[in-house]
């Protein structure tokens, strides 16, 4: 490799990732709300590249660029779009993330227990969600997350909390292994001005 291609290589591994399902799991969303071929003309309009199915980390300012389009141009649907978008990210990492053991013993513990082996594993794993911000396990009771300097909502400015997204994803995956009618309900937002975006999880829902 000549020394170009080094230095081109070391800038593409300093940008600040995410994994592809933040933009993979909407387009079928988008797909579905506005018809065919909206999530290539959503993509365009954005100026984001579409993704192939088998990407690997995307840059983490397509994936805010896209989700803030979408809050911009369709304030009205977005919540409820980023929300399935998240709940299909969350039932593609139980299909393909989590191996089907792992699963089942976090099941068979005690829900506190439970919730705190999913919490520790999220943790390990939060820089394919989290990208250049910072993931933390603020509190066991209630069991709550922060991600400070949340990239998918840099540059946001909104009265209200915006990262439906992500409480969606965290929703689906204590759902499925730990408190079956659990609510995650973003209590702070950086896009409110806080400096961190922060998610309290409510076990028996809202």
């Amino acid at each position: 490799m000549s020394a170009h291609d080094q230095r081109l290589t070391a800038a593409s591994e300093a940008v600040p990732r995410i994994g592809p399902n933040a933009i993979l799991q909407l387009i079928p969303v988008l797909e579905g709300a506005f018809g065919p071929g909206a999530a290539d003309r959503a993509l365009a309009a954005a100026g984001v590249p579409r993704p192939g199915p088998d990407s690997g980390m995307l840059p983490e300012t397509q994936v805010s660029t896209l989700h803030r389009w979408l809050r911009d141009t369709h304030p009205q649907e977005a919540p409820r779009l980023l929300r399935e978008a998240g709940l299909a990210t969350g039932d593609y990492i139980l299909a393909n993330r989590i191996p089907p053991l792992a699963q089942r013993l976090i099941r068979a513990l005690p829900a506190f227990l439970g919730a705190r082996v999913l919490a520790t594993a999220i943790a390990k794993h939060s820089w394919t969600f989290a990208g250049s911000g910072k993931f933390r396990v603020v509190s066991g009771r209630p069991l709550s997350f922060e991600i400070a300097r949340n990239p998918v909502v840099a540059g946001e400015r909104s009265d209200i909390p915006l990262c439906h997204w992500h409480a969606a994803v965290f929703e689906r995956l204590f759902s499925r292994l730990v408190w079956p009618h659990v609510a995650v309900r973003e209590v702070a937002c950086c896009a409110t001005g806080a400096p961190a975006c922060r998610f309290e999880l409510l076990p028996k829902g809202r």
